[in-house]
């Protein structure tokens, strides 16, 4: 996957600041060097719609998109597991990826947030082969938010434009997942998470490493 694919989709993902509307000139000119060809053409209208709409309204779609859709959320081992114990687990394996790989995430966050999975495979190989494993997750997660026809879709196919294609059998279990949904058995592990939770995400770096100091 291209770094600054997997950079810029992290930074849009995140809930929208101030910041990301004041350096709109920034994000196009990093877009160009995205890749590939058709994952650049996804940010340019991501972004474009980004220009056209008024801040307040893009943290509102924000918000009613991830936060209140179970079928959109940012959290990729829920699509597979939903809130079972499983789930668990599953973050248990992501964060000995990060581990073994000397990425330090935010404590603050799940391990499987889509942003920080991303900033991780902007580093490093390890990353990119963590979110190549979340391949079907990713794909359900762009028919969320392609039936809640919602722009955010065009920056995951961004994402999935620099990963494998789907071969028969996943597309198989994307189907199989898209028509039972997530898994609902509560056990306390919340999908979701406040806009300023994840706005405090933005704020900070997820690792304190260089791309040149992460292990392959």
């Amino acid at each position: 996957m291209n770094t600054a694919t997997a950079k810029l989709a992290s930074v849009l993902l995140q809930y929208p600041t101030a910041a990301l509307f004041d350096g709109l000139d920034e994000l196009d000119a990093f877009a160009a060097g995205a890749g590939p060809k058709s994952a650049r053409q996804a940010f340019a209208r991501f972004l474009g719609w980004l220009r056209t709409t008024e801040p307040e309204e893009v943290a509102k779609h924000y918000v009613e998109t991830f936060d209140l859709r179970r079928r959109c959320a940012l959290y990729l081992t829920y699509y597979r597991y939903g809130d079972t114990r499983k789930r668990g687990m599953a973050m248990v394996v992501v964060k000995a990826a990060y581990r073994d790989a000397g990425f330090v995430p935010d404590e603050d966050e799940l391990p499987d947030y889509l942003p920080m999975v991303l900033d991780f495979a902007a580093l490093c190989p390890r990353g990119v082969r963590l979110l190549t494993s979340h391949r079907t997750d990713l794909e359900l997660l762009h028919r969320g938010l392609c039936k809640a026809e919602s722009p955010y879709a065009d920056v995951v196919a961004a994402v999935t434009a620099g990963l494998p294609r789907l071969g028969r059998y996943e597309l198989s279990q994307v189907r199989s997942a898209w028509e039972s949904g997530p898994p609902a058995e509560d056990v306390g592990l919340e999908p979701f998470a406040p806009p300023d939770y994840l706005a405090g995400y933005g704020a900070a770096p997820t690792s304190e490493l260089g791309a040149d100091q992460c292990r392959i």
